[in-house]
């Protein structure tokens, strides 16, 4: 009776990922961690273990910094989210730079260009008319 697509592990997941970023954004008084959006969880099947990945802005000194006051703060955010999720538990948190972001925004973009009207009824292609599969227009 149990759904196997949907595991706990998953689900779990997804609430250390909103308390986490909660956690971040109302708990921690490092300026370096401000900047920090967290956009995935990765939890292993025994809960012991959270891969906790994290975009910052675009400066790599900045992003530096931000990875390592996450490092420093791992154990107050651990103890906090042991308190907020009821789990026997509490995974050991390892803070990643989330590398999929780029590539994200490339598509993002050329997805924004594909968006655009044509500037000229020159832009449009003229395509011959088709016809059936019987040869009628």
């Amino acid at each position: 009776m149990s759904k196997t697509a949907y595991k706990r592990a998953t689900r779990v997941a997804d609430q250390i990922r909103m308390e986490v970023a909660d956690i971040l954004m109302r708990k921690t008084k490092d300026p370096r961690v401000g900047v920090v959006t967290v956009t995935d969880v990765e939890l292993t099947s025994d809960l012991r273990l959270a891969r906790i990945f994290v975009t910052t802005g675009p400066d790599e000194k900045q992003e530096a910094g931000a990875l390592a006051g996450l490092t420093k703060a791992a154990g107050f955010i651990r103890a906090e989210l042991g308190r907020r999720v009821n789990l026997r538990y509490t995974p050991e948190l390892i803070f990643q730079k989330d590398t999929t972001g780029p590539r994200g925004d490339r598509i993002l973009s050329i997805l924004h260009q594909l968006e655009e009207p044509a500037d000229t009824a020159t832009d449009v292609p003229i395509l011959p008319e088709s016809k059936d599969h019987h040869g009628n227009n």
